[in-house]
């Protein structure tokens, strides 16, 4: 199911439901923010029920922390597993990363060490997760600004090596792999094609501030022309693959999205026969 090509896609975010309602854009899939829907009614419910009887919807988390050492939140669990039932998507995705140190939540998305005690920890995790929710998840590349001394692998070598370990899929965010690739001065088509295109679901597209010796991924501008150039040299190596533009903050307007969208069909035109 999580191969499965719906085409071009957007996040759904709060500034747009009502035009998406009124207007029904040409849009194939929306991708929602899974904790966003972890209540029980109220506006977000009203509008994603009216959006997802037209769209096919997607769901993607944040709080998952998979990768901590903190034991599984069954809490949270219960209710993403409730919210899935609520709203029957495509796929689930979340993070291969962990947020929680402690029992604490540092709201951000840290990376892992690629160790080999980190990846059988991962396999461990995802197969507890996937057991109590009933159905397969697909994870993220998180971007980095730190390496960790102990790693004894590439984050490359490492999804590769996780998905040989657990058959999981990702959700490759090019611009994740673009902000790490300039912050630790590595190849970032070396990284892409490290992965095996066959565990490839799903694309993110996003924006960055850059910053001269550095990038932040902060997903609040357009999607720069050095990440197209990526997005489309790596598009030549994989099957059609769901591709979505992500916009978290300084979102703009339905239709400048949109133009974006139909920017990255156009790059992949050439060599993806689509129907879509």
């Amino acid at each position: 199911m999580t191969n499965r090509f719906l085409g071009f896609g957007l996040g759904l975010r709060a500034p747009h439901f009502e035009q998406i309602i009124t207007q029904q854009p040409s849009v194939d899939w929306f991708e929602i923010i899974s904790e966003n829907y972890f209540v029980a009614g109220g506006k977000p419910w009203h509008y994603l029920n009216k959006i997802r009887a037209d769209y096919p919807i997607v769901m993607h988390g944040v709080s998952m922390s998979i990768g901590s050492v903190d034991p599984i939140n069954k809490a949270y669990l219960n209710q993403l597993k409730n919210t899935i039932e609520r709203v029957e998507p495509q796929w689930v995705s979340d993070h291969l990363c962990f947020t929680q140190v402690g029992g604490i939540n540092s709201h951000d998305l840290l990376p892992m060490p690629y160790t080999n005690e980190a990846l059988n920890h991962l396999a461990t995790k995802i197969a507890q997760v996937q057991d109590y929710l009933g159905r397969e998840m697909i994870f993220e590349n998180v971007s980095s600004y730190l390496t960790y001394n102990d790693s004894q692998m590439t984050e490359w070598e490492f999804l590769a090596q996780l998905h040989k370990q657990t058959g999981c899929k990702f959700l490759m965010d090019v611009n994740n792999v673009y902000v790490s690739a300039r912050n630790h001065d590595f190849n970032a088509m070396d990284y892409l094609a490290a992965i095996p295109s066959t565990a490839i679901a799903q694309i993110h597209l996003a924006g960055h501030q850059d910053f001269g010796t550095h990038i932040i991924d902060t997903h609040d501008e357009d999607v720069p022309d050095a990440v197209w150039d990526l997005y489309q040299q790596y598009a030549q190596t994989l099957s059609p693959t769901s591709t979505m533009i992500e916009r978290d903050d300084n979102i703009g307007s339905l239709d400048e999205l949109i133009s974006e969208l139909e920017h990255a069909k156009t790059l992949v035109k050439p060599f993806w026969k689509m129907t879509s």
